[in-house]
């Protein structure tokens, strides 16, 4: 019989998704974090040498994964600007086809 998936493994089924996206696109990764409520979850690098900080959320559907506290990404924006990177938000949006539970 299943289980509902933890937190934390949300975060990581989310990570895994958004982790092959960047390698699809060509980002070299410097650090990894897979911890819950730790950011960035990905340091990585593009081709150009340029610094990003990827904050990744897992969102339960129907919630849209587009949404975050708007004061909070500024202030980590800011921080991002002092170590020369961008930032990139990853929202990924998760659902169980056989019902509510993930």
């Amino acid at each position: 019989m299943s289980r509902p998936l933890t937190n934390q493994e949300l975060h990581n089924l989310a990570m895994n998704h958004v982790g092959k996206e960047l390698e699809r696109r060509g980002f070299e990764f410097i650090a990894i974090n897979s911890k819950l409520k730790k950011h960035p979850q990905f340091v990585c690098m593009d081709k150009n040498k340029q610094y990003f900080f990827v904050i990744v959320r897992a969102v339960i559907l129907p919630e849209n994964p587009n949404n975050y506290d708007v004061v909070w990404m500024e202030t980590f924006k800011k921080h991002a600007q002092e170590q020369d990177a961008k930032v990139l938000y990853a929202g990924v949006g998760l659902a169980n086809p056989q019902g509510d539970e993930l």
